[in-house]
């Protein structure tokens, strides 16, 4: 079906279908990381998370997999920069941990919400998106240029795991193996074996997520890859909003998706990865919702519920693009590129969720 499409429709195709089966898998499952947290503080079950830590441990095995046989090369991801910005990590981090929580979901739970019929995620996803572009390329970028990503430490080898082993003498390959198999098979382990059993459409499901991170990292970064770009004479990764390889992230492109929108006839601006996967999960979860009966209308309760998915997603849009990415940008594609700043931007993503629901806590014992 796809056969004679050039590079560029072929991972723009392609994305669509990657972000479709997100979205039907997301919505079937009810996978999110915001709701694995909160089932967690709220009633102490670990499904959720040990779902959202079997698709970490599929797509870091996945993709060191493709990195060893040579199909890819995670250094060329945004996540395996030498700089390594630890305070925006942490700041960002924490923004976009509080802001699902006030939000009711992370930007790619908020694009299932939206397919299923939640008109209160469609405004999440405007103010998301204004705010990540503004963080971009706006005033809110000037800060983030000039203040804190200046504030940062230099890693010449890279900032990833098995690039940090090597300046203590470990070879690439068994640094790459070894990495993999302790963050990767650590996190399949503690999914497999702690608690309650998973149910047959919980493995899948974590598993499905975890391997279409992989799959878009081949798409990016090996179908949509040039050795030499025809036009520039230089490597390109074609489709692409970042010029490198991509995987599934949910921030930065649903302002890319909002920009694509709004200058539809300016002829610079062309679909990509990014865009397509975006609106790919929202037709994914429209079809599932459909087809499962749980298509629903939803709207505001009330003026607090309004102001707190407001204010959300503001620190949502701010939070993703200073951490450069989301739960699944940096909380599985990143993470599966072995990089440090993903990790520690997992971490403070779930800190910053912690106290916000410790902040509603308090508001509701007020």
């Amino acid at each position: 079906m796809l056969n004679g499409l050039g590079p560029h429709s072929l991972v723009v195709a392609l994305a669509f279908i990657i972000g479709g089966v997100f979205g039907a898998v997301a919505q079937r499952t009810r996978f999110c990381a915001m709701g694995a947290i909160a089932d967690i503080v709220l009633i102490g079950d670990w499904r959720r998370m040990r779902m959202w830590l079997l698709a970490i441990g599929v797509a870091i095995i996945g993709s060191a997999l493709l990195h060893a046989s040579g199909q890819i090369d995670l250094g060329k991801s945004i996540y395996r920069t030498p700089n390594f910005t630890w305070l925006s990590y942490l700041i960002g981090g924490l923004c976009f941990g509080f802001g699902m929580v006030l939000a009711s979901g992370c930007g790619a739970r908020t694009l299932v919400r939206l397919g299923a019929g939640s008109l209160k995620s469609l405004v999440v996803l405007l103010v998301l998106g204004v705010v990540a572009y503004m963080t971009l390329r706006g005033i809110l970028g000037v800060l983030r240029v000039s203040l804190l990503e200046k504030i940062a430490l230099y890693l010449p080898a890279g900032q990833d795991l098995p690039s940090l082993l090597g300046q203590f003498g470990v070879p690439p390959l068994p640094a790459l193996a070894g990495c993999a198999l302790l963050l990767g098979g650590g996190a399949l382990l503690f999914a497999g074996r702690y608690g309650e059993r998973l149910s047959l459409v919980e493995l899948a499901g974590g598993s499905l997520i975890g391997l279409l991170v992989v799959v878009g990292w081949y798409v990016s970064g090996h179908l949509g890859y040039l050795a030499e770009d025809p036009e520039t004479l230089q490597e390109a990764f074609v489709a692409t909003n970042s010029g490198r390889m991509e995987s599934l992230s949910f921030v930065a492109p649903i302002a890319y998706t909002l920009d694509w929108l709004l200058l539809w006839s300016d002829s610079s601006r062309q679909l990509t990865f990014a865009i397509a996967s975006s609106i790919g999960v929202v037709v994914g979860s429209g079809c599932q919702a459909r087809l499962s009966g749980d298509f629903r209308w939803e709207g505001f309760g009330n003026l607090e519920d309004t102001a707190n998915h407001l204010i959300g997603a503001a620190l949502m849009g701010f939070g993703g693009v200073l951490a450069m990415g989301c739960t699944i940008g940096q909380g599985i594609s990143g993470l599966s590129t072995l990089a440090a700043g993903s990790l520690l931007t997992f971490l403070a993503i779930v800190a910053g969720a912690r106290l916000a629901f410790a902040y509603q806590l308090h508001r509701a014992l007020a």
